[in-house]
């Protein structure tokens, strides 16, 4: 495949059909992530895979819990975020496979200001960021949908506490998997001229 057709091709699809997928396609995009680039190679991520659909259920009704505390206190009606929250709870916990990508500090720099501390931290999450990046092209390649979600930054207390996950591992994003059930139409992209800076186009502002 031409690889910015790779690139065009994949989306991220939210419904699948309830066909297994098997431990070796499983493995192959682990090991895609496995090599992805990172800060000093620390390889700082961690990756908990789940399948069992209890603990998928319980994962989810657990965030959708937090979720609904927090959007009742932004003032969100309780029809709404009763609608919202099943369709969360369904989202995640029909999903044939989730894949929990986490980070962890072990073996990155330490620094006695707080400036260079933070600024480690960020290169963590950017580490991550490019195995999960490498988890979905490696998903799509193997004909599976997948989905980026955020939602365990909102509550990783409680993704922590639902897979008993170790403290100083830090749960940042929750992606599912499966056979699509439908193909979603390509999202807008901006242009080239809106985003790149550099001489070639002139009128960038």
């Amino acid at each position: 495949m031409n690889i910015v057709r790779l690139f065009q091709d994949r989306r991220s699809v939210r419904g699948y059909t309830s066909d297994e997928i098997s431990n070796d396609i499983i493995l192959r995009i682990l090991e895609a992530a496995r090599w992805a680039p990172s800060a000093h190679n620390a390889q700082p991520w961690r990756l908990v895979v789940i399948r069992e659909p209890i603990v998928k259920k319980k994962l989810a009704e657990a965030m959708a819990r937090r979720w609904r505390k927090d959007m009742r206190r932004d003032g969100v009606s309780k029809e709404h975020c009763e609608a919202l929250t099943k369709a969360s709870i369904q989202r995640f916990s029909k999903a044939p496979v989730l894949i929990v990508a986490c980070l962890t500090m072990g073996d990155m720099h330490k620094y006695p200001d707080r400036k260079r501390q933070e600024i480690e931290r960020v290169m963590t999450v950017q580490s991550v960021a490019a195995a999960v990046e490498n988890l979905l092209l490696a998903a799509h390649l193997e004909g599976l949908g997948s989905c980026w979600s955020c939602a365990p930054l909102f509550c990783p207390d409680i993704v922590r506490k639902a897979l008993g996950i170790p403290s100083h591992i830090e749960p940042q994003a929750l992606v599912t998997l499966g056979y699509p059930a439908n193909r979603p139409e390509p999202p807008p992209r901006k242009s080239l001229e809106e985003i790149v800076y550099q001489n070639l186009w002139r009128n960038v502002g």
